[in-house]
């Protein structure tokens, strides 16, 4: 018997090792594809400004520029003045970190009554939030600009920030189905010993749920770190602008953008994000897994 199967194993190895080959090929294709626009950023941000925009491109800037990174960061428009993208940088940090916190708090409890509390509409009240999700920002844009001008708040950040404390329908539906694979037990258990119903969720649930909230956070700061259009309609004052208005600041009204300086100062705004990716990467694959949206 062990003789058969050491058989049907080396009959079907070649077969398995050059399909694995083969798929390792085309996903080695893609990668490249995909790196591609990285390439070129941080080949351009290195080059003379006569470089940047030359017909045969140039991939390998000689000399190597480096000062264009320094250069960046004191870069003068003709209009706005100097541009002080440690300023942006700061008021983009701030905001990241207020978005964070305020989804990863609300989402959670919202998620937690729907997956794991019996109440009277439970299922259809879901429904309705999961429809939010069809209704595009262009529709909802001027009544919210609206109601935050009444308050008195354009101008200010808080229209980039409250919004996330009232939970969002794609990270509270992410959230439940990971709080839906949490065996009951665990909580039946923590009512025998006399917890109540928030610290089940704090002591038990939340523990658990680490790399679903990981990827709740991850999603957040990328989507605030990459806004432009939020603080572009909210934002008035050039000291409070984020990075993303920042970056847009280089467009000279004249024609006269610096491409090498702009490339440099949009390598420096993804640096972070790509970082932290890096080093959130596994949390962030198993968060994915685990609460089923990979299918």
């Amino acid at each position: 018997m062990t003789t058969a199967v050491n058989t049907r194993r080396k009959k079907g190895g070649p077969g398995r090792q050059r399909n694995a080959w083969l798929l390792h090929l085309v996903l080695l294709a893609f990668s490249v594809l995909f790196l591609f626009p990285l390439v070129w950023l941080v080949s351009t941000s290195l080059k003379r400004s006569d470089q940047a925009m030359q017909m045969p491109p140039v991939w390998i800037p000689h000399p190597l520029e480096w000062h264009n990174y320094k250069d960046a960061f004191m870069y003068h428009h003709d209009v706005l003045g100097y541009i002080p993208f440690l300023q942006y940088g700061e008021n983009t940090v701030i905001l990241a970190v207020l978005t964070v916190a305020g989804a990863v708090c609300s989402n959670a409890l919202v998620a937690y009554a729907f997956a794991r509390l019996r109440w009277k509409g439970r299922d259809a009240i879901f429904a309705l939030t999961l429809a939010t999700m069809m209704v595009p920002f262009p529709v909802t844009m001027v009544p919210i600009y609206a109601l935050y001008k009444n308050l008195g708040w354009v101008g200010t950040f808080r229209p980039l920030w409250v919004g996330f404390w009232f939970g969002g329908a794609f990270n509270i539906f992410l959230l439940r189905q990971f709080f839906r694979t949490i065996p009951l037990e665990l909580s039946e258990a923590a009512k025998i010993d006399g917890c109540s119903e928030f610290e089940i969720f704090r002591m038990v649930i939340l523990p658990l749920a680490k790399p679903a909230l990981s990827v709740v956070a991850l999603f957040t700061f990328l989507g605030t770190w990459n806004d432009f259009l939020g603080p572009l309609i909210y934002l008035v004052n050039p000291k409070t602008f984020t990075l993303g208005l920042g970056l847009q600041a280089y467009q000279n009204q004249h024609g006269g953008t610096p491409w090498n300086l702009v490339m440099a100062a949009t390598t420096i705004v993804v640096a972070p994000v790509i970082v932290l990716f890096f080093f959130a990467q596994k949390q962030f694959i198993q968060g994915i897994a685990v609460t089923g949206l990979k299918g």
